[in-house]
């Protein structure tokens, strides 16, 4: 066989897709150094072109050998079927079953009538693949064990809802805004969870449903430093720059820590971070900190109710306490943890490592986080609204999650994006992707871990680039993103884990579904009840009766989202200026998208005003009010709310692409809380909102 069609089928074997479209459409083949190179982070016997043969018979073998998938799936109400590959002789021999439930109880019986699949024979043995089944399942987590005559095999069982939670959000609506941008006259120079209380409150009273924002999970916010909310130290903990510090509970007890927050240095200070546009995050933090270590002392130095809860809540999170040793590791070696000696490196950390009392901090803030947390879900439940949070793609490869459970990354690749209209050179983020093997023989362990931390918190959950559930973008160290392939994982397993999950916690699922979406990702989203997204700026046309597509059932319906221009910058064309200022457009290109804009304002209006939503020549705040009427017209879909649209931001949280060249992730809300809520033109728009979704649900 040709080297070539041996390293395709090689890659075959290890679910790799070496050719592919991209965002233009156009067929494009991975080099064979970078499918070298994913394979050999995929733990195949390779180094070179010359091991591709020898690999080729071992993946083979290897696959025949695992007589029975890592994890199974069992869609409630449904029998579970399973393949099993034995070799011949074991075909015949007597197959019981023992299935330990989640509960504890076991349920055993016989596998009979095994139906015969193919025959196959490698290396000189002949295998056979029969099909077995057993009956339906409770939902939950569940264990299979397997007796073929002398041998036994073991499998994870998923017994999971065919769809995921639905509620009745359908027909609902809610506002959107970062956390860190919502400020107050009482926060810290940046938005916190009283914030978001108060927020929720604001959007309660208008009878809106829920309040979404980006994720708000641990960041390094000091050495190293990155703020990105999609680049977190972990999805497992929270980021304390969110914790209101006055409602601590020591704070009202604790002298020092007033003292400290009253005194005319520390205020001069905090003036200054309030009264910045952009959130200054290592000042803010620095701040927090102070009185924050000022409080757990206070806590530390006599006994008391409280200090036996922190206790408990230490001796009952080992998975807190490990992750508050590698904060507080990271704090002494002041860099990554690629560079710390050989034991702490490879995940050991003695109490030398570290400095206790950093140890303790982050303990006590990631306690104080769930307090908070649990706070905030409960205040919001009281006005009827519910938290729709966001669950990252990845985690920063300098983090927590990436060091305790390396084995389930790809540590040399990132995860990325072909290339597309927007990026021609493709997009590499930085940080690890998943290696699939790993994440089953695990039994999604970590995963479900993440999940249950978000849904915990919850009413919807968005899933970021839920694409990532069936391939994955990788881009081998080394290579452009041009020269990156797909890598893809068992959707099914995901979707299963998702439904059990969100039934448990009563959560309603969204997948971001836009960019380049393969068919099949869609029909899985449909046929599993994970809604879908509708962004209004992406479905502009330039013909006045289709100028805006349709929305599609069971999606969240929006304007724009966090990674895109706002409806003002949108209708000025300021995205397509930035674009050019940034050298990802050339003049002529930029002259050719504003004409078609232009043409796409022109159609809008049109739309809008024969369907009596506005009139010919509207304002903005006019067109605005419009688009979002028609968007709140339809039923089948929830309706979601860019705050900053209410009063014609044309300036994005994000530009995609950019690092230090634009101010990401740091841009407060131009109008305070108290302002938002003194704003007669911002209430009376949602109050319009709230009465069209009334009439049509």
């Amino acid at each position: 066989m040709p080297v070539r069609d041996s390293l395709q089928n090689l890659a075959r074997l290890y679910q790799l897709q070496t050719v592919y479209r991209d965002g233009f459409g156009q067929m494009r083949a991975a080099p064979a150094e970078a499918i070298l190179a994913v394979l050999k982070s995929l733990d195949a016997p390779i180094s070179s072109q010359d091991d591709v043969t020898g690999a080729l018979r071992q993946r083979r073998q290897e696959l025949w050998q695992r007589r029975i998938e890592p994890v199974l799936i069992a869609w409630e109400g449904a029998p579970l079927n399973f393949k099993v590959r034995l070799p011949r002789h074991l075909v015949e021999a007597r197959k019981k079953y023992q299935i330990v439930l989640e509960t504890g109880a076991i349920v055993e019986g016989e596998c009979s009538n095994g139906q015969h699949v193919y025959t196959r024979e490698v290396e000189g043995i002949q295998y056979v693949a029969q099909t077995f089944t057993i009956p339906a399942l409770p939902p939950g987590y569940h264990r299979l064990e397997l007796q073929l005559g002398d041998a036994s095999v073991a499998s994870f069982v998923i017994s999971a809802p065919a769809q995921a939670y639905g509620s009745s959000s359908k027909k609902a609506w809610g506002v959107f805004c970062p956390l860190y941008a919502l400020n107050s006259d009482r926060s810290w120079g940046a938005g916190d969870y009283t914030d978001l209380a108060a927020f929720a409150e604001f959007v309660g009273d208008l009878q809106g449903a829920a309040v979404a924002t980006l994720p708000m999970l641990a960041s390094f916010l000091d050495e190293p430093f990155n703020p990105s909310p999609y680049a977190p130290v972990s999805r497992l903990f929270w980021n304390e720059f969110y914790l209101d510090i006055e409602r601590i509970p020591e704070f009202e007890q604790c002298a020092s820590a007033q003292a400290l927050a009253n005194s005319p240095a520390f205020r001069r200070e905090l003036s200054e971070v309030r009264g910045k546009s952009l959130i200054d995050y290592r000042k803010c933090m620095a701040l927090k900190r102070q009185v924050i270590e000022e409080l757990l002392s206070c806590l530390q130095s006599k006994d008391s109710q409280r200090r036996r809860s922190f206790k408990r809540y230490a001796t009952g999170h080992a998975t807190a306490r490990d992750y508050a040793a590698f904060r507080a590791a990271v704090e002494r070696h002041r860099t990554v943890w690629f560079e710390w000696p050989d034991a702490a490196r490879s995940g050991t950390l003695s109490p030398g490592d570290y400095d206790e009392h950093a140890y303790h901090y982050h303990l006590y803030v990631q306690w104080q986080c769930e307090e908070q947390n649990r706070w905030l879900r409960n205040s919001a439940k009281k006005r009827g609204v519910f938290l729709y949070l966001d669950f990252p793609l990845g985690v920063n490869r300098d983090g927590y999650d990436v060091w305790r459970e390396r084995t389930l990354f790809a540590l040399n690749a990132s995860g990325g994006a072909p290339p597309d209209s927007l990026f021609l050179k493709g997009q590499n983020w930085g940080f690890p992707p998943f290696h699939p093997d790993a994440m089953r023989r695990q039994r999604y362990r970590y995963y479900i871990d993440c999940l249950r931390h978000h849904m915990a918190f919850a009413g919807m959950l968005r899933i970021d680039h839920i694409m990532g559930l069936h391939r994955a973008f990788w881009v081998p160290d080394g290579f452009s993103a041009a020269e990156g392939l797909y890598v893809h994982h068992r959707g099914d397993e995901y979707y299963a884990i998702l439904s059990l999950e969100s039934h448990r916690h009563q959560v309603q699922i969204v997948g971001e579904n836009l960019g380049t979406v393969p068919f099949y990702v869609n029909e899985a989203m449909a046929r599993r009840n994970i809604f879908g997204m509708h962004v209004g700026i992406f479905c502009v046309n330039a013909s006045g009766e289709r100028a805006l597509d349709s929305v599609a059932p069971n999606t969240v319906a929006s304007l724009n989202t966090h990674d895109t221009t706002p409806f003002m910058g949108f209708w000025t064309g300021a995205d397509i200026e930035d674009r050019f200022q940034l050298g990802l457009l050339t003049q002529s290109q930029a002259e050719q998208e504003q004409q078609f804009r232009a043409a796409q304002r022109l159609a809008l209006l049109e739309f809008l005003e024969n369907r009596g939503l506005c009139k010919d020549h509207a304002a903005p705040d006019a067109v605005l009010k419009a688009w979002l009427a028609f968007l709140a017209q339809n039923d089948e879909a929830f309706l979601l709310i860019n705050l900053e649209d209410l009063w014609l931001e044309p300036a994005p949280q994000n530009t995609p692409g950019t690092w230090q060249e634009r101010p990401n992730w740091q841009r407060k809300a131009r109008l305070s809380l108290e302002a938002i809520r003194q704003s007669d033109s911002i209430s009376q728009l949602l109050q319009t909102i709230s009465d069209i979704r009334r009439r049509v649900g």
